[in-house]
C-alpha cells in the first residue's frame, strides 16, 4: 500500500518536470500563447506533447517497474483541451503508440478517444481563458455555482471539466477490469475489493496531473503576455518619443528658411531642396533603431541646412572609428544634440564655432561623444538639463526606455569653453532589435 501511494506521488512530480520542461521551450510557448491556431500549429502542438508523453509511456512500457512514468491518458487529455479535436485525437494516437507495439491493443482507442473528450471539454468552454482557471477543489467549485448567480454557465464549466477528468480515469479503469492488463496498462489498488482511500487517492492524483501542467503553461502564458505588453509599451513610448523629435526638428528648420525668403531667396531654395532629402529619409525609416552610419549621414544632411544659415561660421568634424560605423543605434539619437550644440552653443557665438563628433568601441560598449566649442552651460542649468526641454531630455529619456540601467549619458560644460555630451552604449541586443 505504502508503494502504492509512492507511486502516485512519483506521477505528480513526473507530469510537473515534463510540463516545466516544456513550458522552457520558446516555440512551445509561442504555440501555448495563441488561442487561435492554425492546422499546423495544432499539429505542431500535438508533436510536442505527443513526444514528451509518449516518452513517458515508453519509460513504463520498456522498464516494466517505473509504472508511475506512464502519463498517457493525462497527455491525451490536456492535448485536446489546450489544443481541440485535432491536437487531441492525433495526440493520442501517438503517445499510445509504445503501449500497442508491446501489444496493449486498446490503448489506442482509448487515449484517442480521451483525446477527443479534451477538445469538446475545450469547446463547452465560455471562454478559452476558462481552461486555464481551472480549479480542482470540487467543493470550491460547488461553493461557487451556488454563490456567484451571475455566471452559472462559467461556474458549471468548472464542474464539467472536473467530472470530466474523473470520467476518463473511470473508463480506463472499467476498460482495465472488463479486459486484461494485457490489454490495458491502468494504475489501480491491489486486491479485488480496494479499500476506498487508496481509489479516492487514484482519482485526485488523475485529477491533479492534468491540472498542474494546466498551472504552470498558465503561468508561462501570462509572463509571456507581460513581456509582450512591456514590449509593446516601450515600442509606443519610443513612437511617442520620436513623434515629438520630428516636428520639433521641422520647425526649426522651417524658422531658418522663413528667415531667408526675405534677405536671401536663393539659399532659402537651397534649404527647401536640402530639407526635402531630409524629410524623404524619415519619412522612409520606421525602425527605432539604425546604423551609426545612417546617422552620421543624416547628420550631414542636417548640418548641410544650418551651414546655408550660419555660413562659415558652423564647422563640422568626425573623428570615426571605422568599427562602429555598422553598430547600431537609437535612430535620431545624434541630431537632437547637434542642434542643442547648436542652439545653445554656437548660435549667439559672435564667431561660431566647431561640432566634433567622435565614436569608438571599447570593452563591448560602444563610446559617442558630441562636442561643441561653444559658450557653455551654466553649472545651475548643467545639473537639470537631462530634464529639461525636448533634445537632451529626449535622447536620454528614449535610452532609458532601451536599455534600463545598462547605459550612461552624461555632460561636461565649461561656461565660454564648450559642452561635451557623452554616451556609452552596450552592443545592441537581439530582444531590443525586435522593437524595431
Amino acid at each position: 500500500m505504502e508503494r502504492y501511494f509512492v507511486s502516485l506521488l512519483v506521477k505528480l512530480g513526473a507530469v510537473a518536470s515534463i510540463a516545466s520542461i516544456l513550458a522552457r521551450s520558446n516555440t512551445f510557448k509561442g504555440i501555448l500563447i495563441r488561442e487561435e491556431r492554425t492546422l499546423n500549429q495544432r499539429l505542431m502542438l500535438s508533436l510536442w506533447l505527443s513526444a514528451v508523453f509518449a516518452a513517458s509511456v515508453a519509460t513504463r512500457v520498456v522498464s516494466r517497474t517505473y509504472q508511475a512514468a506512464d502519463l498517457g491518458l493525462e497527455g491525451s487529455l490536456l492535448a485536446g483541451i489546450t489544443g481541440g479535436y485535432v491536437t487531441g485525437l492525433l495526440s493520442g494516437i501517438l503517445i499510445s503508440l509504445p503501449a500497442m507495439f508491446w501489444g496493449e491493443h486498446l490503448s489506442m482507442p482509448l487515449l484517442a478517444s480521451i483525446g477527443v473528450l479534451g477538445g469538446l471539454l475545450r469547446d463547452c468552454a465560455p471562454t478559452s481563458e476558462e481552461v486555464w482557471r481551472f480549479s480542482p477543489f470540487f467543493d470550491l467549485n460547488l461553493y461557487r455555482f451556488f454563490k456567484e448567480s451571475r455566471d452559472h454557465r462559467r461556474t458549471a464549466f468548472h464542474l464539467y471539466f472536473c467530472a470530466a477528468i474523473l470520467f476518463a480515469e473511470f473508463l480506463r479503469q472499467t476498460v482495465g477490469d472488463l479486459f486484461s492488463e494485457k490489454q490495458l496498462f491502468y494504475l489501480h489498488p491491489e486486491g479485488q475489493h480496494p479499500h476506498p482511500l487508496p481509489v479516492a487517492a487514484l482519482y485526485a492524483a488523475t485529477l491533479f496531473a492534468v491540472t498542474i501542467p494546466l498551472k504552470i503553461w498558465n503561468n508561462t502564458r501570462n509572463e509571456k503576455k507581460i513581456e509582450e505588453q512591456q514590449r509593446l509599451l516601450m515600442q509606443a513610448r519610443l513612437q511617442a518619443l520620436t513623434s515629438q523629435i520630428n516636428p520639433h526638428f521641422l520647425f526649426n528648420t522651417l524658422n531658418s528658411v522663413s528667415s531667408l525668403i526675405r534677405t536671401d531667396p536663393n539659399q532659402a531654395r537651397v534649404m527647401v531642396v536640402k530639407l526635402s532629402r531630409v524629410l524623404r529619409r524619415l519619412l522612409r525609416k520606421h525602425e527605432n533603431f539604425n546604423a551609426l552610419r545612417e546617422e552620421l549621414s543624416f547628420i550631414e544632411d542636417y548640418l548641410s541646412i544650418e551651414v546655408v544659415r550660419f555660413g562659415d561660421k558652423l564647422r563640422f568634424e568626425k573623428e570615426v572609428d571605422e568599427g562602429t560605423l555598422d553598430m547600431l543605434v537609437p535612430s535620431m539619437l545624434l541630431q537632437p544634440l547637434v542642434e542643442n550644440c547648436i542652439k545653445h552653443g554656437l548660435s549667439s557665438k559672435v564667431e561660431g564655432g566647431t561640432i566634433r563628433i567622435r565614436t569608438r568601441h571599447q570593452d563591448s560598449r560602444l563610446h559617442v561623444e558630441v562636442e561643441d566649442d561653444g559658450v557653455g552651460i551654466p553649472e545651475a542649468k548643467l545639473a537639470i538639463l537631462l530634464d529639461l526641454g525636448i533634445g537632451v531630455s529626449n535622447v536620454n529619456e528614449r535610452l532609458k526606455v532601451l536599455f534600463g540601467n545598462d547605459y550612461r549619458m552624461w555632460i561636461d560644460s565649461q561656461p565660454g569653453r564648450g559642452t561635451k555630451i557623452q554616451i556609452e552604449l552596450p552592443e545592441l541586443q537581439s530582444s531590443l532589435a525586435a522593437v524595431s
